[in-house]
């Protein structure tokens, strides 16, 4: 994929976007090619003398002991960042940077407003009018009637608020055993079965993975012992229903844990207690980190922290054990941006024998408990996982707003059906949607909550969407599903980030630094194409640097390789969050805080 290729428009001449980069067959009948669109030169990184800080330390650095004052040959060595990481002086320079600590603000979305961003917004320019040239091409289908009549009369959404639980940490924590055993325990899953899957574990000589096979239901899931898809299931309370989203745990399956978390409302950080497996999980490498961080970035609303496994022979449900895992978790998670008191609750359990689930530990088992959760330690004054998960509160959920639903996969049945997660609004069948990039306007035909046929679908909501005379080119993931006012839908943006981590052959982050953008269920190539400013972890602002490493903050503009339906992060935070990942990890997480002037 070309970083610099025009900006994508909805042509019927156009190569369509499909899921995996497969091309999609051909259109039965072409229109006529449109003049094509002249490519934009690649941003330029020359420097004038004017453009220099004279103060900036890798200037004089490299202007007095690199170059011995020669300013030409100075101002060819910054152009091209990646030629100084040959000199010690550099190396040095950056190793003494401003961290490689994260930051500690209490909430770095909105620690800062950024003040370079504001001010850069003049210098954005938009190459092609993408809004006002879609606009031109949209064309309204006539609804046609309903091809089969419903069977089952639609109902009303369950009054019940829904709760979207998505089941995150590192491999072999217990987040399958765990999600398996909460449906057992809710009767979600009858005796019957779990003495099938306890056979069929033993057989396999993995006694203790039987609970896991609820979630894990293929093959190849079964016999490595590790979730590959994101496994999803539904069970309630009394007071919520839920569904849970087991995520894969293993390093190489992250960007199916990015599309689990994209739905979530709750984070559950499964995390081991038995002695070197929380280690290896927190250490550099693991994926408790990566996982924690994707979580706060993706917009879970609460982490529940759930030490596993306390039963474990090597822990024994010991308060010492479950103190350090917590002391060490802290700091991360603020770094992260949780705001611990709030957003964070910590609870020891066992996933295996239900202790702490749905019934609390029994006292001779673990004395320290009761008066532990009594007393409200660690943000938590419930007794149980699933109490817990019943006291927690969702905010910001506004069924009167525009709606906006980004599309998560969609299949073909009697008609293209969309699946995703309402995030604001209500849908209702018969209302009118505009499609998001593309401003294709339809009809939704009807929606359905699984197999129920619903007459509306409030935030929160993971649902169905017949649309109506769209073809499956027309509704691709990550496409937003919006009603008037629709989204924004832009190629570039003013951002601020954080660096959390950079790949083995980039030690610095700086303009033509190039990684996968990450926001809601879209994906798409991203380059950074300037730096307006960077913040270390002491707070010191640096204005017009030039480069920036792990720890710091940084003020800057991306541009993407397509366009991708976003809002600011301030309007619309779910629309507005994003990761950038390189090379297998998760280098920056950010939030957008300006877009392009809307074209009239």
């Amino acid at each position: 994929m070309n970083a610099n290729a025009g900006e994508w428009k909805p042509s019927a001449a156009a190569s369509e976007w499909t899921p995996g980069g497969v091309a999609a067959p051909a259109p039965a009948a072409p229109a006529p090619a449109p003049e094509p669109t002249p490519t934009p030169p690649a941003p330029s990184r020359s420097s004038s003398a004017s453009e220099i800080d004279e103060n900036d330390p890798l200037w004089q650095l490299v202007l007095t002991k690199i170059c011995n004052g020669d300013r030409d040959r100075a101002v060819k060595l910054i152009d091209n960042p990646e030629s100084l990481l040959k000199y010690p002086e550099v190396e040095a320079l950056i190793a003494s940077g401003e961290g490689a600590a994260a930051m500690e603000e209490d909430d770095w979305e909105t620690g800062g407003d950024g003040n370079g961003a504001a001010d850069a917004m003049a210098e954005m320019k938009i190459d092609d009018d993408t809004e006002a040239a879609a606009e031109a091409t949209t064309t309204i289908s006539k609804p046609k009637p309903a091809s089969k009549t419903m069977e089952v009369e639609a109902v009303e959404g369950d009054p019940r608020e829904h709760l979207n639980l998505v089941f995150i940490g590192h491999v072999d924590a217990g987040k399958s055993t765990l999600s398996g055993n909460i449906l057992y325990l809710t009767d979600n899953v009858d005796k019957r079965t779990i003495e099938k899957y306890e056979a069929e574990a033993k057989e396999r000589n993995r006694e203790s993975w039987f609970l896991a096979f609820i979630m894990d239901t293929n093959e190849e899931e079964r016999a490595k012992g590790k979730t590959v898809e994101v496994g999803r299931a539904t069970f309630d309370t009394d007071l919520h229903r839920y569904s849970i989203l087991d995520a894969p745990g293993h390093k190489n399956y992250v960007p199916n844990m990015i599309m689990g978390a994209s739905q979530a409302d709750v984070g559950v950080l499964v995390i081991s207690a038995r002695k070197g497996e929380f280690e290896s999980g927190f250490d550099k490498g693991g994926q408790t980190r990566e996982h924690a961080l994707l979580a706060k970035t993706l917009g879970v609303s609460y982490l529940v922290v759930v030490i596993n496994k306390m039963d474990e022979p090597t822990v024994q449900w010991k308060k010492e054990r479950y103190d350090e895992c917590i002391s060490k978790l802290r700091p991360f998670l603020k770094g992260c941006g949780f705001k611990i008191k709030k957003e964070v609750k910590f609870m020891p359990i066992s996933g295996l024998t239900g202790a702490n689930v749905k019934d609390e530990v029994d006292s001779s088992d673990c004395k320290w408990w009761a008066d532990s959760w009594k007393a409200g330690d660690n943000n938590t004054d419930k007794p149980t996982l699933m109490s817990l998960l019943d006291s927690l509160e969702m905010k910001g959920r506004d069924p009167n707003a525009p709606v906006r639903m980004p599309i998560l996969d969609r299949y073909t049945d009697r008609g293209t059906i969309a699946m995703g997660k309402v995030e604001s609004g209500t849908v209702r069948p018969g209302m009118k949607i505009t499609m998001m990039p593309t401003r294709q306007k339809y009809k939704i035909d009807g929606v359905w909550k699984e197999e129920l046929p619903l007459k509306s679908a409030r935030p929160g909501e993971n649902i169905l969407v017949k649309v109506a005379n769209a073809s499956m080119e027309d509704v691709q993931k990550g496409f937003v599903l919006c009603t008037d006012p629709p989204c924004r839908s832009v190629d570039k943006l003013i951002c601020q980030v954080m660096i959390m981590d950079l790949p083995d052959q980039a030690k610095i982050f700086t303009a033509g630094f190039q990684a996968n953008f990450h926001a809601h269920c879209a994906e798409e190539e991203a380059t950074v194409t300037k730096i307006f400013e960077t913040t270390n972890r002491k707070g010191v602002v640096n204005k017009g640097a030039r480069f920036a490493n792990v720890g710091m903050t940084v003020v800057c503009m991306i541009e993407l390789s397509r366009t991708v339906p976003c809002e600011t992060f301030d309007d619309y935070p779910f629309l507005g969050r994003f990761t950038l990942r390189t090379e297998g990890k998760t280098c920056a997480i950010g939030v957008i805080k300006k877009l392009p002037p809307k074209k009239d």
